[in-house]
């Protein structure tokens, strides 16, 4: 069998990977588009403290936090181990939209069927401010022990590299359509010939639309641009530093080079205007100085811009699309990404392989509107 996966970012990353493993001929394009979500993203894995409450979305958002370590030792076996997950803990602080005694009541709730949530403890201010300095003073927290962070570039870079050493093809054309029927997808036209395949996963987020298309098919998936910022503390080891989580839409969260990455913009409506702007800069520092006053000295790094793919809802878009042979779709992840992506990917795999997908993906069926 012959599979072409349109987009390497997380979920064609992780589908790629998964599928090379299991020996099946895999041919993987992207052409590395400014704006891609998973290029921008910086991942937090804490799916207890979530306030969305859809049973679907949550069966795949803990899911993936469960499947991390598990994705992390197989990808070690193939020498890679530039990842930059790590398990570094979770600080939860009241928000506007959430206490800590609610935000502590759902995440135990939620606990009794997730190990790898770990230990849920109440910090001190004191005690919240030694794990992560920058907090402002005074700020007791939620600590959750099993929450992780992980970088979306080196993750997804890290398993298509793997899935090449599985046999994989990866390639940087321009997939322009798809070769078929309304209902039979065959493979994809590229900019300069086409490529043909057996199975046609279509995993490249917000500029998926248009090549469906023609076929008649809509899949209702807009870009939302995120606005992300990353700082540096020279001399500080940041490395064991937790996630910082204001139980907003905004967020704080550490890495090993004395960097901080602070985020993010929620911009409905953006289309592809991939640009920096004034008010979505101030909005993010003003959010993350608010919760981390010691981090106004801090050296602007970089800025980062991620077009999330949104769906009609919560819930992703996945599985087979109704009527139309040979073609899968894995989309709509949004702000979830990172951390459902690499399970999403290995479920999508796991169907085109023709086994019974983990979770039944009926719920996610990625035409509905």
């Amino acid at each position: 069998m012959q599979v072409i996966i349109v987009g390497g970012g997380i979920i064609g990353a992780s589908a790629a990977y998964h599928l090379a493993l299991a020996g099946t001929a895999v041919t993987v394009f992207d052409p590395m588009l400014e704006g891609r979500a998973t290029a921008a993203g910086a991942g937090i894995i804490c799916p207890w403290s979530s306030r969305v409450t859809d049973p679907d979305w949550y069966r795949l958002s803990s899911g993936g936090a469960r499947y991390y370590p598990e994705l992390v030792s197989k990808l070690a076996e193939d020498g890679e181990t530039d990842l930059s997950y790590r398990r570094v803990g979770a600080l939860c602080i009241e928000g506007e939209e959430s206490t800590l005694d609610a935000t502590e009541a759902r995440v135990r709730a939620r606990m009794q069927a997730a190990p790898e949530a770990g230990t849920v403890t109440r910090l001190s201010a004191k005690e919240a401010q030694a794990l992560f300095p920058p907090l402002k003073e005074g700020t007791p927290a939620l600590h959750i022990s099993g929450s992780a962070r992980v970088d979306g570039r080196l993750i997804s870079a890290a398993m298509l590299r793997a899935a090449a050493k599985h046999g994989a093809v990866i390639r940087t054309d321009k997939v322009v359509g798809l070769l078929g029927t309304e209902s039979r997808v065959t493979g994809v036209r590229l900019e300069a010939g086409e490529a043909h395949a057996d199975e046609v996963l279509l995993a490249n987020g917000a500029w998926a639309p248009p090549l469906l298309a023609p076929l008649g098919l809509t899949l209702a998936v807009e870009p939302q641009r995120g606005q992300i910022i990353h700082l540096r503390l020279p001399g500080q080891d940041t490395s064991q530093w937790p996630v910082l989580l204001p139980m907003s839409s905004h967020y704080l969260l550490a890495f090993d080079d004395s960097r901080v990455v602070v985020g993010a913009t929620r911009e409905v409506g953006s289309g592809f205007d991939y640009r920096l702007t004034a008010g979505g800069i101030m909005q993010v520092l003003q959010q993350a100085l608010g919760v981390a006053p010691g981090l106004a000295s801090a050296t602007l790094h970089e800025t980062r811009i991620g077009m999330r793919p949104m769906g009609p809802g919560v819930k992703p878009l996945l599985g087979r699309a109704h009527g139309v042979e040979g073609l899968v779709i894995g989309n709509g992840l949004g702000a979830g990404g990172l951390t459902m992506g690499p399970y999403t990917g290995a479920l999508l795999a796991q169907l085109i392989l023709g086994q019974t997908p983990e979770v039944p993906l009926e719920a996610y069926a990625p035409l509905r509107s």
